[in-house]
């Protein structure tokens, strides 16, 4: 789904007197001073009516890292990125604090403030989540390179990783869907429950961030612990076999998390994330032989046992040939180019979802393929890298068109009474 674009340099409204879904940005703000006080707020009137035993569909938000990177992928996505409009740099931290407090609530089963408290003013929450648990909601917020230009005073600061990713082969991109100065990844086991999200920071934020666009994602497409099994993609195939698991410590400090030698020193205990949307040409697949379909991949289709193999698991053989001294897996199949042996160890943490935006009203097809997320500790030398590699060589691009990018440094966790990014504000 894609909201429309919004004038990045819209005149923002006077920080005094703006409202924000009927509270006032003072009383929003009263919950910052810690959990404790944020909490207490859902914990009166503003529960969302969790049943008993609901704890455990509940994901802390604070924490030395955010959430939603490491966690066990959910089921359900909702992806704003947007503009900022804020006119100065208090009013940039004003907003971070407030995302953080509503988060805080959001993620712990509350809402952001009352529903029918004032009559005749709007609600303070969309109340769309009432009555629903927060089924493992997790909130994560980046930032992008916009965010440091000569606005707020921040450009000495930008992380030098922190720039738009060059021309990448397989690139049809749509300026609309790309980019944002700032980012919102919701995911929950309730699509509602992320739309609620995102829909709640979007008011509160109005004045000072205006949403870019949005894609809403269903149905994770790669395992991110050792205890999920491999999902499949919309084209039929298990995907992410080989992305790393979160619970893999080591792999995770290698090739997601900086660490120390960030020169940056805010972003230490971050990470970057890349959002592309690849459309899938469903009706072009559709018509595809199975063998044609398995050799693009390099992998078959029911089991995802690579074309060497028996099981999904089983060593990818590069190197293994037929009798008539053809390669069982292709030159140009999937498993090739992306396996972390192809690209000199350059590994990247998956987190992407499914889509479908309803026909393509120019071809009259089917618009729907992959909303593919990655974190990682350079988005150049490792994301970049390996699309150079498949988009020049991959089987797969006869069957896709990568439509949108974004990149985003993503701060790490905040502490009680913190925020998010207040290591750089």
């Amino acid at each position: 789904m894609l909201w429309p674009s919004r004038s990045r340099r819209s005149r923002p409204r006077s920080l005094g007197s703006e409202r924000v879904a009927g509270l006032t940005r003072r009383r929003l703000l009263v919950s910052v001073g810690g959990a404790a006080g944020a909490l207490a707020l859902g914990g009166g009137g503003y529960a969302l009516g969790r049943e008993e035993g609901g704890g455990t569909d509940v994901v802390p938000f604070y924490g030395p890292r955010q959430a939603g990177i490491a966690t066990p992928a959910q089921d359900r996505l909702v992806f704003g990125a947007f503009d900022v409009t804020a006119g100065s740099r208090d009013e940039l931290r004003v907003l971070l604090q407030q995302w953080t407090a509503a988060t805080a609530l959001m993620t712990n089963g509350a809402l952001t403030g009352p529903v029918s408290d004032q009559p005749d003013a709007p609600p303070a929450d969309t109340g769309e989540a009432l009555g629903l648990k927060p089924a493992n909601l997790t909130v994560t917020f980046g930032l992008g390179p916009g965010f440091f230009d000569d606005r707020f005073g921040l450009a000495a600061r930008r992380p030098a990783s922190l720039r738009e990713l060059a021309a990448l082969p397989g690139d049809f991109l749509e300026p609309a869907r790309s980019g944002g100065d700032l980012c919102v990844q919701a995911c929950s086991d309730d699509p509602q429950i992320a739309f609620h999200a995102v829909r709640n920071l979007t008011r509160i934020g109005r004045g000072s961030a205006e949403l870019r666009w949005l894609q809403l994602g269903f149905g994770r497409t790669s395992s991110t612990t050792s205890a999920q099994s491999t999902p499949r993609n919309l084209m039929g195939f298990k995907d992410g076999t080989n992305n790393i698991k979160s619970d893999d410590q080591a792999a995770m400090e290698r090739s997601v998390w900086l660490g120390d030698d960030e020169p940056q020193a805010w972003l230490r205990g971050g990470t970057y994330l890349v959002a592309r949307r690849i459309r899938m040409l469903i009706e072009t697949w559709d018509r595809s032989s199975l063998t044609d379909q398995e050799h693009t991949f390099g992998r078959r289709k029911t089991s995802g046992a690579p074309l060497n193999g028996a099981h999904e698991h089983d060593t990818v053989d590069l190197v293994a040939r037929q009798g008539d001294g053809t390669l069982v897996i292709p030159a140009n199949a999937h498993i090739r180019l992306a396996g972390p042996g192809a690209n000199d160890g350059r590994r990247i943490l998956r987190r992407g979802y499914s889509y479908t935006d309803g026909i393509d009203p120019v071809t009259g097809q089917l618009d729907a393929g992959l909303f593919f997320i990655c974190f990682q500790r350079d988005p150049h030398t490792q994301f970049a890298e390996l699309q150079r590699r498949l988009g020049s060589r991959d089987a797969l691009n006869e069957y896709i068109r990568h439509t949108s990018s974004a990149v985003f440094a993503v701060p790490p966790g905040a502490n009680h009474g913190g925020y998010i990014g207040e290591g750089l504000i």
